[in-house]
């Protein structure tokens, strides 16, 4: 690669650590929450996430860029390979990048897309050190500087929810199933996988009053940020709790629904956020890789009566899920719909429809 066509750019840490790398994306200083990223594949879900709004991701496989990035095909009023209709993403940051790109489904490089969207991008960045400095030291602001300085941001300082969340209800599919969907974030393929249920998908803002809607089904979604800035959402989902509707929340949603029943949320020193976090199924001996981007959890000791820890995280026996102990209530930390990464949990939403079924009857 002749570096000598990249233009050279700063990444400097809030405690004073800088890199060197090149710029291949938008040439623009930004500031953010720093956090990495150990998955092989998925840049393009990963960086049109909503939940990593506010936050430069850090990738640690190596090379990244080869397989390009999908064209803008339309499904179901969305982007078919994507998790949003845009990067969300502060910046991106990798070790070696690949110009050249070859997949079937490609239309265009990894920069080309940045740079589209505005986003900076540097590679030449000893990753693999950097990463060691955020799990030594835990995730802290970090900021691209080029021959302009800026201030560090914290993102935290705005509410990131009400940044990603739809404003206004929209309504996909036709189905006999009519799901409640709060958006404080969702990743689009959530909504494929319940639309694959002969569902009606109801999809509202995150601090949206659905008390006058007609729903079978109640469905939390993941966002960014930090779970105890929704109040608005904890307060209906505490007047849901009242009631009988079948209830699943999903990242954010598990912190959410977790927060309305009684429990506490703290922030993790550097987050989960990979496709290959193990975690095991509360008395049993059935263990999943999952696909995870968080960087809050519920505190395991504030688990209220009623409720029981649904999955353990095997690396650090964080919590990962509750399970009303008589109603169909449920939730995880991790993505049962991947995208990317594996789907060994995809059952999750069987369960939840068949929860529906049930109530119905």
């Amino acid at each position: 690669m002749k570096y000598n066509q990249y233009r050279k750019a700063s990444l400097v840490l809030e405690d004073g650590q800088f890199f060197e790398g090149f710029s291949f994306g938008h040439e623009q200083a930004v500031s953010g929450e720093i956090v990495f990223n150990t998955a092989m594949t998925g840049y393009p879900e990963s960086l049109t996430d909503p939940s990593y709004c506010g936050q430069i991701i850090v990738l640690t496989y190596p090379s990244i860029g080869n397989y390009g990035v999908p064209g803008k095909t339309i499904e179901h009023q969305m982007l078919r390979f994507f998790e949003s209709d845009r990067i969300h993403a502060k910046a991106l940051i990798i070790a070696d990048y690949s110009a050249k790109f070859n997949h079937w489904n490609a239309e265009k490089s990894l920069g080309e897309w940045l740079r589209e969207e505005q986003v900076p991008g540097l590679f030449g960045i000893d990753t693999r050190m950097l990463t060691k400095i955020i799990r030594e030291k835990g995730t802290m602001l970090a900021k691209i500087v080029f021959s302009e300085d800026i201030p560090f941001e914290n993102p935290d300082d705005h509410h990131l929810v009400d940044q990603v969340s739809l404003h206004e209800r929209i309504v996909y599919g036709h189905g006999k199933h009519r799901i409640l969907l709060i958006d404080c974030g969702v990743k689009s393929n959530i909504i494929r996988y319940l639309l694959g249920f002969d569902t009606t998908i109801i999809r509202v803002p995150w601090n949206y009053d659905y008390s006058h809607e007609s729903f079978d089904g109640l469905f939390i979604s993941n966002g960014p940020g930090d779970p105890v800035a929704c109040q608005a959402t904890v307060a209906n989902l505490k007047k849901s709790l009242q009631q009988k509707h079948p209830i699943f929340g999903i990242c954010l949603g598990h912190q959410l629904l977790a927060l309305a029943a009684g429990a506490e949320t703290y922030k993790l020193k550097f987050g989960h956020r990979s496709h290959n976090q193990p975690v095991i199924r509360q008395g049993s001996t059935s263990a999943y890789l999952t696909s995870q981007n968080h960087g809050y959890a519920v505190k395991s000791d504030s688990i209220p009566v009623g409720w029981e820890p649904y999955f353990t995280n095997l690396n650090d026996n964080s919590n990962e899920g509750l399970i009303h102990t008589e109603k169909p209530w449920f939730s995880t930390q991790f993505h049962p719909e991947a995208s990317s990464g594996p789907t060994d949990t995809a059952f999750l939403f069987d369960k939840f429809i068949n929860s529906i079924e049930t109530c119905k009857k």
